[in-house]
């Protein structure tokens, strides 16, 4: 007969928290990154490189047939003619020199026939990062500039282009020789997730909520120029409820009611624009412009409605607005009543909305 005994309990314990049970076991980004598709990964670079736009005036995304070895371009802020390369490399093991031997051979052919200048500098961006081997390799320029010329014809002289072999003839070796070989560099991936976590994309690729709100700025004491629109349409709203035309700000100051509702509606504006500046920070563009559209979309009927004059309509639709639910958008954990009210406000200044019919 043959024994046997109760199978045992996985480790980890029996304790698990209602995220856990609703999504799963939260995974790293950096385990996350390699099971990214090659596409994905690209585009995650290009986020990375986002973090980076203080170095850089432009960065765009040449991945794809006709790249000439090229994926992500990042070109200098200072002097745009200077340019650096991020290569994108998604395979399962760390990068390896006969991973790169045809993309440093592009590089060389292409900039040979002028279709591009050389870069400052060549980056390999893999989820694995550089293998040992290949990790070496790279802080010696001439012994990699050596390897490269004894596997040329192996990895280059086909696999540079499918219309013809690319020989290294004595013109191309002259040239090869002629070019620096410490601009080739691999980006460990902790620094590029830990640079990637700075941009407004690393939420919504990793998840992991978003972080505090800094604290709202309190509103100058004049009107600035960017608040004019809304602050003449509250004016106007005031002058139909008190039937008085209200030129400026300062007539407020014999009317206590209005005057303090106007306080009031500056600091709810002034809260949604720190929100709207929050948002560009954390989150992908048109965010911000979403929850816009969610809300308006709420108390347009409320603005179509009967209401005794323009500051009764005002106070019935930020009354609305405040009171509408929002449970799916990005920015729901961040968001305050004061914030809804500043969005009526925000919307008053774009024009979207007119308290006076």
């Amino acid at each position: 007969m043959i024994s046997s005994s109760p199978l045992p309990l996985p480790a980890g314990g029996a304790s698990v928290s209602a995220d856990v049970v609703a999504a799963g076991l939260p995974i790293p980004p950096i385990e996350r990154i390699r099971i990214f598709s090659a596409e994905q990964w690209e585009d995650f670079v290009l986020e990375w490189a986002d973090s980076l736009r203080d170095q850089y005036d432009t960065i765009e995304k040449c991945g794809g047939a006709g790249d000439m070895g090229r994926d992500i371009i990042a070109f200098d802020g200072v002097n745009p003619v200077i340019w650096d390369n991020f290569q994108c490399k998604h395979y399962k093991a760390g990068l390896t020199p006969s991973d790169i031997w045809v993309e440093l051979g592009k590089l060389v052919y292409y900039t040979y026939t002028k279709e591009y200048t050389c870069p400052r500098k060549y980056f390999f961006v893999a989820p694995q990062g550089a293998g040992t081997k290949l990790s070496n390799l790279l802080r010696k320029a001439d012994r990699l500039k050596s390897e490269l010329i004894n596997n040329w014809d192996k990895y280059c002289k086909s696999g540079i282009t499918v219309t013809a072999e690319v020989l290294l003839d004595s013109a191309l070796r002259t040239y090869l020789d002629s070019l620096d070989f410490s601009i080739f560099e691999a980006v460990p991936p902790l620094r590029i997730i830990d640079q990637h976590a700075m941009t407004r994309w690393y939420a919504t690729r990793f998840g992991g909520g978003l972080p505090a709100r800094p604290k709202v700025a309190h509103p100058p004491d004049a009107v600035a120029a960017h608040e004019v629109t809304y602050v003449r349409s509250l004016l106007d709203a005031y002058g139909d409820h008190l039937k008085c035309t209200l030129q400026a700000v300062a007539d407020l100051g014999a009317h206590d009611e209005v005057r303090e509702h106007f306080n009031d509606a500056r600091l709810e504006f002034y809260s949604a624009e720190a929100l709207r500046a929050f948002s560009r920070d954390t989150l992908p563009p048109g965010a911000f412009e979403e929850l816009q559209n969610e809300l308006h979309g709420g108390i347009k009927d409320e603005i179509r409605g009967d209401h005794p004059n323009g500051y009764r309509r005002v106070l019935s639709v930020v009354k609305t607005a405040k009171q509408l639910p929002i449970t799916d958008h990005a920015l729901k954990e961040r968001l305050s009543l004061i914030d809804k009210g500043g969005i009526c406000h925000q919307l008053a200044n774009d024009r979207k909305v007119k308290w006076v019919k």
